[in-house]
């Protein structure tokens, strides 16, 4: 009979590690069990409820327009996230198997476009999106076409930088090798070089769809008059009341909120994992 032995220092790590999670996670369910008290104990600081009660979230479903929220905020995110994949991706392979005059200078400034703050560019962008507008009204202010450009444009330099270490990743050689068989570039990068670069692709869209999902400046910033085209964040304003704000709706609100991020996390995560262990193998 052979005797496991538990090193020391695994140990060590497994209670830091399950310490960390249990910290992250607290908020979380902190706010999923405010959402559940009734309204007697959302003000309690007791960690658990003997009553839990749906009446938070029925006050949230019954905003008028809640639906329609919604809606906006996923069409907005689903469109955000497919453009920046294809731009990121094309924009990738265009920087690691291409050389041409400015390619470090193009590079420098996307790293330095994701140093910007976010607050100091709002007002030039109301501006652009107002002149914009005049132009090409779907894209101008009150229209989710704004929304969809201003986080295209933040999320295209982080997912370019992250899809370009995929790209370089896989050998030259290999495109070398599908030449010599006769596949045209274009063929080698979307049968080939797409499908090697999953999970770099997943985890970008995670990415981009959690900035679009949450956002809320550039939403309350563009989308001024237009009521019907409000996204979801906007919607737990009307919970804030100046004379007491109604905490359990926010928290219900907050938890409908959530639950698109992770099943989007959930339906993606596994080609997320499988590719980076394939990429390892490989």
């Amino acid at each position: 009979m052979t005797t496991l032995v538990r090193k020391p220092g695994r140990t060590l790590a497994e209670i830091v590690t399950v310490l960390v999670a249990a910290v992250v996670a607290f908020p979380l369910y902190w706010m999923v069990l405010t959402a559940l008290k009734p309204p007697g104990e959302v003000q309690s600081a007791a960690p658990w409820t003997f009553a839990p009660s749906l009446d938070s979230f029925q006050r949230v479903l019954t905003v008028s327009g809640f639906g329609r929220y919604f809606l906006n905020s996923l069409a907005v995110a689903l469109v955000v996230v497919a453009l920046s994949l294809l731009f990121a991706f094309l924009a990738a392979v265009a920087l690691t198997r291409f050389r041409f005059r400015g390619r470090t200078v193009l590079l420098v400034m996307l790293l330095v476009a994701q140093m910007v703050p976010v607050e100091a560019l709002t007002i030039p962008l109301f501006f652009l999106m107002r002149s914009v507008g005049q132009v090409a009204p779907a894209f101008g202010l009150n229209e989710l076409g704004s929304l969809v450009l201003v986080h295209l444009a933040f999320s295209l330099p982080f997912a370019i930088w992250m899809l370009r270490g995929f790209v370089a990743a896989v050998p030259a050689e290999l495109e070398e090798a599908a030449k010599v068989d006769g596949a045209s570039r274009f063929r080698f990068v979307w049968q080939i070089l797409f499908p090697l670069v999953a999970p770099g692709l997943v985890a970008t869209s995670v990415l981009s769809f959690i900035h679009a999902w949450n956002d809320f400046l550039f939403a309350k910033t563009f989308i001024i008059s237009r009521s019907e085209n409000q996204t979801l964040p906007q919607a737990i304003l009307v919970f804030f009341k100046p004379e007491e704000n109604d905490w359990g709706a926010i928290m219900a609100s907050s938890t409908l909120m959530t639950v698109p991020v992770l099943v989007f996390f959930v339906l993606v995560q596994r080609r997320l994992v499988g590719g980076m262990a394939g990429a390892v193998k490989g």
